[in-house]
C-alpha cells in the first residue's frame, strides 16, 4: 500500500472523527486542552516539537500573532508573540470575507423564496441592490450571479494577476484594492467590468462587499447584526465586532468616522479561540452541536473547486487545494488568508483546524473597533522588520505544510 494512502487511512479511519464534541463558550470553560507532549501525541497524534518549529517560522512572517491548532477536538497548541493574545481583537483584514460567505449561505436558506435560482440568481436588480447601483454602467452587469460574486468570477475589476480559463494574465488598470475604501457601497457598486461575468477570476475586495449589501437588503439588518443572531451567537463567540472606525476614509462614514455599513470585504475582529470555532464549524460542514448553522451543502462547497469559478482554486472566498497546488498538504484542505499574515485553515481528512494569527501594529489599534481589550502588551516587536522574503516565501502555504508535517502517525 502506498505511504500516502496509509497516511490518509490512519487520519480518517483509525480514530473517530470528533463530531460529538463542540466547545462551550470561553466564559464557560472553552476548548478542551492538552498541554503534555506525550498526551498530545497519544490523543491528538501531533508532534509538539514540530509545532514549535512552525511557530518559530510564523514569527518571521508577521509583526504580531500566534499559532493555534485543534486536532480531534482538542486544542493542542496555542502560542503567541508580540501583541498576539487570546483576548486581542485585531482587524483580520480579508479573513472577514469568509465570514461574509457564511452569512450569505445562511440567508439563502432562510430567505429561499427571495432566491428562486439560488446561487444562480442574477442580483444586479433593485430587489437586491440599492438605488445607487442604477442605472447600470455596463449592461453586462445584469448577468452577474450571486455565486460569481462569492467566487470572484463576476468580472468586476480587481487586482492582478487575472486568471482566464486557468491561464494567468496581467491586465492594465487594476482596481485600488485597498481594504476599507473597497468596502463602501459607492466604491463597490461602481466598479467596472474587465471581462464578462463568469469569464475570469480576479481578487476583488469590492466584489466581496456586494454580497454584504445583498444580506442587508434582504434581511433588513446590517450583516454584523445578522451574523450575531444566526452565526456567532449559536457558536458562543465572546466579544467581537468590525473595525468600523475609519476617520481618514473618504466617503462611507458618518460624522464620528464610523462606516455606515458592515464591510463585507474584511475588517472583522475576533478573538483567536473564536476564530478556531469558525474553522471548526466548517470542519463539521456547518453544524454546531445539534444545530445546522450553515447549510451543509453550502459549507461543503466552500472547501471545493467552485463551478462558478473554473479559472482558479478559489471557492466562496476560500482558497482550496483540490488541485494539489500546495504540496504535502491533503487535497481537501482549504483556507482564508488576510493581509498582515493571518490565515484560517480547515483540513477535514486530518480532523484539524489551524489559525495563524498575524497582524501589524496598526491592526491591533483598539480605536479601529472601540471594543474593550482585556490584556496588556509589553511593547515587544514594535520595531519588528520582516525576515528575508526568500526564506519566508509563501507564508500561508508553508505554515500549513509545517503543521501538517507535525502529524505524528
Amino acid at each position: 500500500m502506498r505511504p500516502l494512502l496509509v497516511f490518509f487511512l490512519l487520519a480518517t479511519t483509525a480514530f473517530p472523527f470528533a463530531d460529538d464534541y463542540f466547545p462551550p463558550p470561553d466564559s464557560k470553560g472553552g476548548w478542551r486542552t492538552l498541554t503534555d507532549a506525550a498526551k498530545i501525541r497519544k490523543t491528538a497524534g501531533m508532534d509538539t516539537a514540530k509545532l514549535d518549529q512552525a511557530f518559530d517560522y510564523a514569527q518571521q512572517t508577521a509583526q504580531h500573532g500566534g499559532l493555534l491548532v485543534v486536532r480531534r477536538g482538542h486544542l493542542v497548541y496555542e502560542r503567541y508573540y508580540g501583541r498576539g493574545n487570546r483576548e486581542a481583537l485585531p482587524e483580520l483584514a480579508s479573513c472577514g470575507k469568509a465570514f461574509t460567505s457564511l452569512a450569505v449561505g445562511i440567508m439563502l436558506r432562510e430567505k429561499a423564496a427571495m432566491f428562486p435560482n439560488g446561487l444562480d440568481q442574477k442580483v444586479y436588480t433593485p430587489k437586491y441592490l440599492p438605488a445607487e447601483a442604477f442605472p447600470l454602467d455596463d449592461p453586462r452587469k445584469a448577468d452577474i450571479t450571486l455565486g460569481q460574486l462569492l467566487s470572484m468570477s463576476a468580472g468586476l475589476r480587481g487586482t492582478n494577476p487575472v486568471y482566464v480559463k486557468g491561464v494567468r494574465q496581467t491586465w492594465q488598470h487594476p482596481t485600488e484594492d485597498n481594504g476599507p475604501y473597497s468596502t463602501t457601497d459607492g466604491f463597490a457598486l461602481k466598479q467596472t467590468l474587465w471581462c464578462a461575468p463568469g469569464d475570469c477570476y480576479s481578487y476583488s475586495t469590492a466584489m466581496s462587499h456586494i454580497p454584504a449589501i445583498i444580506v442587508r437588503m434582504i434581511t433588513g439588518m446590517e450583516m454584523e447584526d445578522y451574523m450575531r443572531l444566526r452565526l456567532t451567537g449559536p457558536m458562543g463567540f465572546g466579544t467581537w465586532g468590525y473595525a468600523m472606525y475609519r476617520p481618514k476614509l473618504k466617503g462611507g462614514i458618518d460624522a464620528n468616522g464610523r462606516m455606515f455599513h458592515t464591510p463585507g470585504g474584511g475588517s472583522i475582529a475576533v478573538r483567536s479561540t473564536d476564530v478556531l470555532r469558525f474553522a471548526y464549524l466548517m470542519l463539521h460542514n456547518g453544524k454546531w452541536n445539534k444545530e445546522q448553522v450553515v447549510p451543509s451543502d453550502f459549507a461543503k462547497m466552500c472547501g471545493r473547486m467552485s463551478p462558478y469559478n473554473p479559472h482558479y482554486s478559489h471557492s466562496f472566498n476560500f482558497n482550496v487545494n483540490e488541485d494539489g497546488h500546495v504540496a504535502n498538504v491533503p487535497r481537501d484542505a482549504y483556507w482564508k488568508g488576510g493581509a498582515g499574515g493571518y490565515a484560517i485553515y480547515v483540513v477535514p481528512s486530518l480532523d484539524m483546524v489551524v489559525y495563524k494569527m498575524g497582524g501589524t501594529e496598526s491592526q491591533y489599534d483598539p480605536a479601529l473597533t472601540r471594543l474593550p481589550v482585556n490584556y496588556t502588551h509589553d511593547g515587544s516587536r514594535a520595531n519588528w522588520k520582516a525576515g528575508d522574503p526568500k526564506v519566508i516565501g509563501d507564508a500561508t502555504s508553508k505554515t500549513l505544510q509545517m503543521v501538517v508535517a507535525a502529524v505524528a502517525e
